[in-house]
Order: C-alpha cells, then structure tokens, then sequence
C-alpha cells in the first residue's frame, strides 16, 4: 500500500505521488516571532515534524523548509510596548521557538527563511505580478486582482460572490475591489521599511510564503502545510499569487491540521485559558506533551486539560517500563537456542501494522495504539519462564524504531548529575566564545531534552531541573 494524503484541495485522501522520484518538496508555515508560541502554535510542528520523519523512514529525501514571519503589525506593536527595535525582538522570539520546540523534539527545518532575509525575492514577485496585469499600486500600497485569478477559492471551497458578501474596504485602504489584498504596506511615520519602486514599506503577510516558496523549493512543491486557520485567507490567498505568475499548480498535496481547545472552549486571551508552550515544558516532561498531541489524529481538534496530560504521562511511563524491563532481562537472560520463528513474526507483524496506520495520512492515533498492543505483548513475553536474548533485542529496537519515527523517547533517561551539568554549560559557555553557535546551541538543545533549562542573565548561565 502506498502512502495516502488528506489533500484539503480535493477533500479527500490520494496515493502520494511526488514531483521527483524518492524526494519531497515540503514546506509549513511557520510562526509570527514577537511572543514565546502557545500550545496551539505547537502543534504544526509537532505534526509536520512527524510527517517529515515517517517520510524519511519510508526512504524519501525531504527537503524541508518552514519560515518566519520576523516584520509584521503584531512585531511592531510589541516592539514598540517593550521598548525594543523590531529585529532585536524577533531575533529573541525565533531563538525562544527553537528552544521550545526543540525540547518537544522538533529537528530543525533544512531551511528556516525569515521575511527581512528575503526582501529582494519578495519585490522582485510583486513587481511581475504587476507586469502580468495581477497587481496594482495605490499610494504606496500594492494590491492583488483577486477577480483576475479564475480560481480563487478553490482550497476553502468558496466561490467569488459567497466571498464578496462579506467583504469590506476598511479606512485607509485605497484598494479598487473588496476582496482584493495587500503585497505591499507603505510605512507608517517611525515604522520599519525598506525600499522599493512604490516607495518605502514592507510586505504584506501572504506574498511571504510564495515567494519563499518559489525561491528555495521551486514553482510547485509536493507539499504544503500549516494550521487549519491558515486555509483561508493565507493559504488561498498564497494559491492565487504563485499560480498567478508561475502558471503552475503551487503545491500538489495541502495539509492542515486541526485546532485545540482547552478544557473544551476555543484558546484566547480574553478567556484566561492561554497555555504557552514555554511554560508548560517547565511543569511537564515536554515528551509526554508531545505524546499527547500525537494522541489525536493530526486532522481532528484536540481537547487539552490537564487530567488527559496527566493521563499521557502515565502511558508514555508505561511504555517506557516495558522498554527498560526488556533491556533488564536482556542482561540476564541468554541464547537458549530456542525457534525464536514464532515471537519474531509477532513483532514484525507489528511494525508491520505501524507502517499501515502511518500509511493511512499519517494515522498517529492508530499508530500509537499499535505502540501500547507491542507493549502488551511485550509483557506477556516477560511472563515466558525461556526468553532469549534474540527475541528481547527485537522488541526493543522496535521500539526504538518507532519512538524514533514518533519523536519519542521511549527509554528512561537518566537523570544528570549537578557536576555533569555544571561542565556542559561550561563546554558552552567556551563554544560562545569561540563562536561556535552550533555546537552552544546543540549543548542547550540536549540539555533541555533532559529536563535542564538554561537561563542566559548578565550573571551568567543559571539552569534548573524542570519540575
């Protein structure tokens, strides 16, 4: 069987078939960096992540890239409030995601572009889709034709006049249609800008990621992802500017994941129910969050409290004791010469059934019921009065395999010593100095998968155990 894809476009799943033989092409949205991302953030790179994995486990090469949205209004305001110039904060808030999601075990994009990286790509696009008739300028802005572009509407499944229903031109826009968006913002008095042939400005949101993707993926990708909220206007609104100018079908296969809600109602400010990821891997294993997510199919809503948290914590120790009493017995136990035929297709019967839950778009949900039936069978194993070495060392590399593809650490991990910790951040604290960024972030990165977190004061680097 090969690999199926929810396609958002068709509304349903289709064989994956990519652009190259054994390469993918894949891009996901990433966030806006002027605040630490909350748990709702979290949950595209978690997803994508695993995606990513399981394709690099079926053999595909994944050239993967994911962005960051570094010039932006919310930027800007919170720049201004805190006292901070746009870059300096969003530099902060793109480390702070590293950090957060690494300790969730999400591996670096082969690419992460930023917008003020991009500038001159982003231009360059605007200004074509002006000579191909598919823009305008107004005063300084630079607007889209929605109208000119037949096939607006096709990924949210929304046609032109059910869109112009609820469309308005709002104060200050200077655009000929309601539905038409903005490419290009000119500057506000004392905003950030860059030059351009409409004069002083930067991007709007959506003509980012087109041209993103254009430059370092190509005219269409094999697949494009994000959030559920980002289908429409952004991923519409993405559709419309590329095929517009490349005449190509942007993406062949979009992804979408779904919303979490806390303790059943939307996540808002205005609610007080607003998790942050930074502070919930201070409470909990950021492991069993991950876990948690990955609990639910991508494409369904997840409901977070902290009983189903708890829960998953609990689960993921259970797994994790099965797996240290397999390497327990392996150490006492010996080749008896024993038909190992029998239990060594059990096992195999179950990557087996791995393979066809993560077939079928990614089914994490089955797939980690798979992960608790090996569990199970693992334990009745371990009630055998004759276990051999050979059939002990299969379920454990099993495990390992699919811990491996799932993000998962499914062995214990033993806890540091202060003095192991003391000469790691020392190791780091070299590396900064000799400016190998790399090598300090990687330190940091390994630290807080162990559940040590670093903090950089004008003291020095003070760290603690997350509780």
């Amino acid at each position: 069987m090969s690999i199926q894809i929810y396609n958002t476009v068709t509304r349903q799943k289709e064989p994956f078939n990519t652009i190259e033989e054994g390469k993918v092409k894949m891009y996901v949205c990433g966030p806006t960096v002027y605040n630490y991302i909350h748990i709702g953030n979290a949950r595209p790179p978690i997803v994508f992540d695993t995606v990513r994995r399981y394709l690099e486990y079926r053999g595909y090469d994944v050239h993967f890239v994911s962005n960051f949205t570094d010039v932006d209004d919310k930027i800007i305001k919170a720049a201004n409030e805190l006292g901070e110039e746009v870059p300096t904060l969003s530099k902060r808030f793109i480390e702070a995601y590293h950090a957060d999601t690494s300790a969730v075990n999400v591996q670096k994009a082969n690419l992460h572009p930023t917008v003020t990286e991009t500038m001159s790509d982003i231009i360059a696009f605007i200004e074509k889709l002006i000579d191909k008739g598919y823009a305008y300028e107004a005063e300084g802005d630079v607007y889209f034709r929605t109208k000119k572009f037949k096939d607006y509407g096709k990924l949210s499944h929304q046609s032109i006049d059910e869109l112009r229903l609820g469309s308005r031109i709002q104060v200050g826009e200077k655009k000929a249609d309601p539905l038409d968006f903005v490419l290009w913002k000119a500057a506000k008095e004392g905003e950030i800008y860059w030059e351009s042939p409409w004069g002083k400005g930067r991007p709007g949101w959506h003509i980012e990621c087109s041209a993103m993707v254009k430059k370092y993926l190509g005219d269409t990708i094999d697949i494009h992802a994000g959030g559920q909220d980002l289908s429409f206007p952004h991923h519409e609104n993405e559709i419309a500017q590329s095929e517009a100018l490349n005449e190509k079908e942007m993406a062949n296969y979009w992804m979408h994941n779904g919303y979490i809600n806390i303790n059943n109602e939307k996540m808002s400010k205005s609610l007080g129910n607003f998790i942050l990821l930074h502070d919930l891997i201070q409470k909990y294993d950021p492991q069993a969050f991950r876990f948690f997510m990955l609990n639910v199919h991508y494409r369904h809503p997840i409901n977070f409290t902290d009983e189903l948290l708890e829960s998953a914590i609990t689960s993921l120790e259970r797994i994790r004791t099965t797996v240290e009493n397999l390497e327990h017995r392996i150490a006492h136990s010996a080749d008896l010469g024993l038909n190992n035929g029998m239990w060594l297709k059990k096992v195999e019967g179950y990557k087996e059934k791995f393979i066809e839950e993560m077939d079928d778009d990614f089914n994490t949900s089955n797939a980690i019921a798979t992960l608790f039936d090996l569990s199970k069978e693992a334990n009745v194993y371990l009630q055998e009065e004759n276990t051999t070495v050979e059939v002990l060392e299969r379920f454990v590399s099993l495990f390992e395999e699919i811990g491996s593809v799932l993000g998962l650490e499914l062995r214990k991990v033993k806890e540091l010593l202060d003095e192991e910790i003391e000469s790691l951040i020392e190791k780091r604290n070299q590396a900064r100095k000799d400016k190998d960024f790399q090598l300090a972030d990687g330190i940091r990165d390994d630290l807080a998968d162990q559940g040590i977190i670093l903090e950089d004061t004008p003291q020095g680097v003070r760290w603690k155990r997350k509780s």
